[in-house]
């Protein structure tokens, strides 16, 4: 499977997850070339700020596995993981993360903070950034932009 490939299936659940009135971010993680877990934001759902793709795919990977070490394994995101996430990636020690599109409210691998800067004295992720970038931003932006919209129209009814 391609980075494209498993990059699309994670803008698929993000799409879901704008569907269900969520964050559209989606997550996919890819072990030995075959998808194992797939995840999009469910903070509302679950009323849990905690529940974002990443960590969900993560938990969901770790139970496929049967093992929370997850050392051949390549997380895709559609934006830029945040710290708790960048956490999470490095405690579950994946291989690798490929993300899409820049968070600068929350990125935690640059773009806000950049937790890639320090050494983990046991563990190194390798961080690809900017894939179908475009189409992931543009996803988030309409569906801020349609949440301000119907906020909008909502005060002045």
């Amino acid at each position: 499977m391609t980075d494209n490939e498993a990059m699309q299936l994670a803008l698929e659940q993000a799409r879901a997850a704008y569907r269900e009135g969520e964050v559209p971010i989606g997550a996919v993680i890819v072990c030995n070339d075959r998808v194992i877990a797939e995840a999009h934001n469910e903070v509302e759902k679950q009323q849990d700020a905690s529940a974002h793709a990443e960590l969900l795919c993560l938990q969901r990977a770790a139970r496929v596995l049967g093992n929370w070490r997850l050392c051949e394994a390549t997380l895709y995101s559609t934006l830029e993981p945040c710290a708790m996430c960048a956490g999470a990636i490095i405690l579950y020690r994946l291989k690798r993360i490929v993300w899409g599109a820049r968070d600068v409210r929350q990125g935690a691998h640059g773009s806000w903070v950049d937790l890639t800067l320090f050494p983990h004295p046991i563990h190194r992720v390798v961080v690809q950034d900017g894939l179908l970038e475009e189409e992931s931003r543009l996803l988030m932006q309409s569906f801020f932009r349609e949440r301000r919209e119907h906020a909008k129209h909502r005060t002045h009814v």
